[in-house]
């Protein structure tokens, strides 16, 4: 006992890490498309029904609606517009920036779908007194209430006529207008239009009315700050004794150079640069010539009057030459040349002289035409630096009048620009295409309700029968298994054509008998060690297939040459030696009240390598007897002799039977009929087995009707494909 009850535990553990992997799971897509049309499938009344109820209604309402007619006008809608001015007042206003353009299109269309716009019409129209505006939209003009509730559902029933469409890429808006009446469709989709445009252009006016008045004030408030700042700066000159010469309009910034003394300061030095520069010249023109000879100097040779005289005392010394060269010396004639050229000579010394003495005289005078200057510069000086000290005050004065003369130009400016283009910018809102009076209704449009009903019917029908599905806890297709009670699903059993499992399981080829084979296949790899030595089948409730479950498990590993035992640990209603035809009077139950061997009480079967254990006389307290330390020693004893030892016990629910022995043996499996088992039920079977910790290997779904679950469980798990008769070809 000992043995098992550790083989067990670590079966258990392997077991847990089987997860969902074996079996027929597939829980993939394939697998929830199976599972959705078989819902479809069994629920296609239910489907039918509801679709066609919404078809039927939306059929009804369309030909009870009133036909609607929906006239509709094109706009263009730029973001920039054009001024009526030219280039000079900015040429083109910009509505929106260049990245923002969407933004500014969609508040183009939240202004059509406004209220406001919507009053504008209703007034440009007069509405509130249309009673056959009121009668085309399918409304009575309000008798009570007075002209305003009027004007408010005029107003309402415009901005519910409306629709407004932008399509992508785009800058052309749709505007549709319904009605019952087609004129007064498109009459409306036009003013509607019209007004948009009119709306438009009266905000920019409202707009630059506010700017004006705004600039206006500030233009006010700063002509007088100007005249303020500017009756304060001559105020102060005039009791300074400033004189200015700067003009008034003046941007020069340079504080120095306005006044008389600093002009006159800037004449006299300059002037006295100009005499010092003079002087120098002349002090050096005499320095040289009173240092040359006197007939040497360049200037006195210079000279017109000089070089007559050299002539001319050159010609008389020529003639003197002669005479005397002809004459005596105290010839008349020599000595009137002699007489003659002292004159000359006299005369050429003072032309020389002459002019040497007004190179000199040039020379003082621009000495003291620079010394004159010099004083006057100096006092000049002194009056500057003395202005300077009383212009401090001045050139604040000044600095603040030419910041208000700056600011009161600017605002003049602006307040001229915005005088001259108000009002008169074109609107960047143009009427493409206007509506007219449409030629058929719009709605109701048959095709389409019936479209949308389908589509509703489609999802009410899907919504009913999700919800029918989630709230219907069978046990009907494999996918339910482990979706709803989360076990691994080890085997599928389909139900027998003529209801006696057993005998189907004689013909190998039938469903059933290929079924329970790949049970056994699954239970090969249900541990590390292969099969379980001793492995109990239960079920949450009678009736469910659990005993020729276990028989055709026990007859299919016998199959393989394996020594198998079936016992029948059903102590209250057993069945199993009925359905092998075998004697049941000695069995389990004597061998638990007795000390005999197992082996007095274990009867052979016509198959091969297949014993049983029958349940013997039914005993007054079977749980007694399976939770007494005897059932361990028992099954410890016929583990050790066969090969595997396969235990048919009573059922979970209501009975501890199951629960005592899942508890010694190395693993459970759980049988599960299709549509006849819960969910709750089986959680609250699996939570009494989990309560004793065992080994649950998995669970296979029996009497599983793949016709009544749907096709797509008939295409997949193949269960028609032995029905073909003999002679068929079979791909």
């Amino acid at each position: 006992m000992e043995k098992i009850v550790t083989q067990a535990a670590t079966d258990r553990a392997v077991s847990r890490s089987y997860g969902m992997t074996g079996g027929y799971s597939d829980a993939g897509l394939g697998g929830f498309l199976r599972h959705a049309l078989a819902l479809l499938q069994r629920n296609a009344v239910l489907v039918a029904g509801v679709i066609g109820l919404a078809l039927a209604i939306a059929l009804v309402s369309t030909m009870l609606a009133t036909p609607r007619y929906t006239a509709y006008t094109s706009i263009q809608i730029d973001d920039q517009s054009e001024q009526v001015l030219g280039d000079e007042l900015g040429g083109q206003t910009a509505a929106n920036s260049g990245w923002d353009i969407d933004r500014f299109l969609n508040t183009q269309l939240e202004i059509l779908r406004s209220r406001a716009l919507a009053e504008r019409v209703a007034r440009k129209l007069e509405l509130a007194r249309d009673r056959a505006f009121f009668e085309a939209m399918g409304a009575e003009l309000p008798q009570s209430g007075g002209g305003a509730v009027a004007s408010g559902a005029a107003a309402g029933l415009v901005r519910g006529g409306l629709t407004v469409d932008l399509p992508r890429e785009t800058r052309i808006a749709r505007l549709g207008f319904s009605s019952n009446d087609p004129e007064v469709a498109a009459k409306l989709a036009n003013a509607y239009a019209s007004e948009f445009i009119q709306a438009t252009l009266q905000r920019r006016f409202d707009s630059s009315a506010y700017a004006r008045d705004f600039v206006g004030k500030q233009l006010e408030e700063a002509r007088v700050r100007l005249e303020t700042s500017e009756r304060e700066l001559n105020a102060y000159a005039r009791e300074a004794g400033l004189i200015r010469t700067r003009d008034v309009t003046s941007r020069d910034d340079a504080r120095g150079t306005d006044s008389v003394t600093t002009a006159s300061l800037l004449q006299l030095n300059e002037a006295a640069n100009k005499a010092q520069a003079e002087r120098i010249q002349a002090e050096s023109r005499w320095a040289a010539e009173n240092s040359t000879p006197l007939l040497a100097s360049q200037a006195v040779l210079a000279s017109p009057a000089v070089q007559g005289l050299i002539s001319r005392q050159s010609a008389l010394r020529a003639e003197l030459g002669v005479a005397r060269g002809r004459y005596l010396e105290g010839h008349p004639k020599v000595q009137s040349l002699e007489s003659e050229l002292a004159a000359v000579t006299s005369q050429l010394g003072q032309a020389a002289r002459e002019v040497r003495s007004g190179i000199r005289a040039d020379f003082v005078a621009a000495r003291d035409a620079e010394s004159r200057l010099r004083a006057q510069v100096s006092r000049l000086q002194g009056a500057t630096l003395a202005e300077q000290d009383r212009s401090v005050r001045y050139n604040t004065l000044a600095r603040e009048a030419d910041t208000n003369r700056s600011l009161y130009d600017g605002l003049l400016q602006r307040f001229r620009e915005l005088n001259a283009a108000s009002g008169i910018s074109a609107s960047n809102i143009a009427v493409v295409d206007a509506a007219v009076a449409p030629g058929a209704p719009s709605s109701p449009n048959l095709a389409k309700n019936l479209a949308i009903a389908l589509l509703i019917g489609v999802v009410i029908a899907g919504a009913t029968v999700f919800l029918r599905d989630q709230l219907d806890d069978a046990i009907r297709v494999p996918e339910d298994v482990e979706g709803k009670i989360h076990l691994p699903l080890l085997g599928v059993v389909p139900i027998s054509a003529d209801g006696q499992p057993t005998a189907a399981l004689a013909d190998a080829k039938s469903p059933v008998a290929e079924a329970y084979n790949s049970l056994r296949g699954a239970l090969l790899y249900s541990t590390p060690q292969g099969l379980p030595p001793v492995m109990l089948v239960t079920s949450a409730r009678e009736s469910e297939g659990k005993s020729t479950t276990s028989y055709a498990i026990a007859r299919g590993v016998a199959l393989t040459g394996k020594r198998v035992l079936l016992v029948d640990a059903d102590l209250r209603r057993p069945s199993l030696h009925r359905l092998l035809g075998t004697d049941g009077k000695r069995g389990l139950s004597s061998l638990l009240t007795s000390s005999d061997s197992a082996a007095s009480a274990i009867v052979d079967t016509a198959q091969d390598g297949l014993a049983l254990l029958p349940a013997g006389p039914i005993p007054p307290s079977p749980t007694e007897l399976l939770s007494a330390p005897r059932m361990a020693a028992v099954l410890e004893e016929l583990s050790a002799a066969y090969d595997m030892v396969v235990i048919d016990s009573s059922p979970v629910l209501g009975l501890a039977d199951a629960p005592v022995l899942s508890a010694i043996v190395d693993g459970v499996l759980l049988v599960i009929e299709a549509d006849a088992a819960r969910g709750g039920a089986l959680k609250s079977a699996l939570r009494r087995l989990r309560a004793m910790e065992p080994v649950i290997l998995g669970a296979v779904l029996t009497k599983f009707d793949p016709a009544k679950a749907g096709n797509a469980y008939s295409s997949y798990y193949g269960y028609g494909y032995y029905s073909y008769q003999e002679g068929e070809v079979r791909s």
